[in-house]
């Protein structure tokens, strides 16, 4: 297809329905625009402000952007669904491919399989983990040098390390978990096609391979890891398939590694240019719980979610039909000024956890205490041992819309003498 052909192409299938948009409610969401990777949050603002219960003719389906409105689609399980395949139009999913995984299933389902996961992720193991997340940060932080990438040195490996750990998989294989787990996530982005879909395919592919068998060999010969609890997981008498134990394997690898890759990445590109707030940190070490909170509403790692109408709901006003598609825009709940006081404010100081960024009802993520912990020890530490950080180039991020975080983090920074840090 030629050049011209390609724009008019563009034209009918983007530009007419975002007129049309613009014209029925004076703004428009186009989730393809560089403006929505780069700074999503003023759009998000006209939307919440304009047409909070937003009809999207580009994605043929709902957008909604107030905290409320989010908050009461994501706890409703009765009346919204997370299967694809009750929706009258699946053009636009992101999650597609992960149609049958505990992300996209409904109860009764979704209630057998996360009981049965859910007993490897209780508090009590999490906790357990903390030691081993310590010494894997101080060893990553002690082989950077005074320039390097947040990103590849430190974000990327750290949930690498920690889920593969868990799993059992053998040191050697963690840098092919890495480009795993990166490929498949862009299976989650809207519009994904060409060349990038097709690297996204064969790596899911490899990917189930490789865990099928780790899990054949589990089997046969149990260890202490999370595979073999996995497997031996059971709920009156009930035991995952190895189709769902795949499935959640991949998930957990995926969703495990990039909202805590970019919540370390999102929330340190943030500290960098607030360094008040950084010093603040330093100075006041307890004040970290609510730090991760405020930089998760901040900048959410994950930006949206969707849901499928499962009968006829009026929601602000607005009718929306059986079937029709919904999106669910995290970052847009968690900037409402009728939930935060000045949200576009960095604030510590928040009360509360209403942030929406590791959802709400039945799917919030069961990771989420995990994703906490390496976030939490992580900071604490770079803070400890750095006295300045500085950007060494500006920031991009990527092209994303659904999982929001950096092609990189180029930095340059001053380690804090020891009269520094007592």
């Amino acid at each position: 297809m030629n050049r011209i052909m390609r724009a008019l192409l563009r034209t009918v299938l983007v530009q007419l329905p975002l007129a049309r948009e613009r014209m029925e409610s004076g703004v428009a969401y186009n989730p393809l625009s560089t403006k929505m990777h780069s700074d999503p949050y003023p759009i998000y603002r006209k939307l919440r402000e304009k047409s909070p219960i937003h009809r999207s003719r580009l994605i043929n389906g709902w957008i909604l952007t107030r905290h409320r409105d989010v908050d009461a689609v994501l706890r409703d399980s009765k009346r919204f669904s997370n299967d694809e395949r009750n929706g009258t139009n699946v053009q636009f999913s992101p999650y597609a491919d992960e149609a049958r995984s505990m992300l996209r299933i409904d109860p009764p389902d979704h209630t057998r399989m996360r009981s049965l996961v859910g007993k490897a992720f209780t508090p009590r193991a999490v906790a357990e983990l903390k030691p081993r997340v310590e010494e894997i940060v101080d060893e990553l932080l002690a082989g950077l040098g005074d320039s390097f990438d947040v990103l590849d040195d430190f974000a990327y490996p750290l949930p690498i390390i920690v889920i593969a750990e868990m799993l059992g998989v053998p040191p050697e294989d963690r840098d092919r978990f890495k480009g795993w787990s990166s490929d498949v996530a862009q299976m989650l982005e809207p519009g994904t096609s060409g060349d990038d879909a097709m690297q996204a395919g064969r790596s899911r592919t490899e990917l189930t391979l490789y865990l099928s068998d780790i899990v054949e060999a589990r089997r046969v010969a149990p260890q202490t890891d999370l595979i073999s609890a996995l497997i031996a997981a059971e709920e009156e008498g009930d035991k995952l398939t190895r189709e769902e134990l795949l499935s959640t394997l991949i998930l957990l690898l995926v969703a495990g590694n990039e909202t805590t890759k970019n919540l370390i990445g999102n929330g340190l590109r943030t500290l960098i240019q607030c360094p008040k707030l950084s010093q603040q940190l330093r100075d006041n070490p307890d004040l970290m719980d609510a730090a991760i909170e405020e930089l998760l509403r901040f900048d959410s790692p994950v930006q949206l979610d969707r849901r499928i109408a499962l009968e006829d709901v009026e929601i602000g006003g607005q009718k929306i039909s059986k079937g029709q598609s919904i999106l669910l825009l995290i970052g847009a709940a968690n900037h409402d000024p009728d939930e935060f006081d000045d949200p576009s404010r960095l604030d510590f100081a928040r009360t509360g956890q209403s942030h929406i960024s590791f959802g709400r009802g039945i799917h919030h993520c069961l990771g989420a205490p995990l994703a906490r912990l390496e976030a939490k020890i992580a900071f604490r530490k770079i803070l400890e041992r750095f006295s300045d950080i500085q950007f060494d180039r500006p920031p991009v991020f990527k092209d994303h819309i659904v999982l929001r975080g950096l092609e990189s983090l180029p930095v340059r920074v001053r380690r804090r003498r020891i009269t520094e840090s007592v």
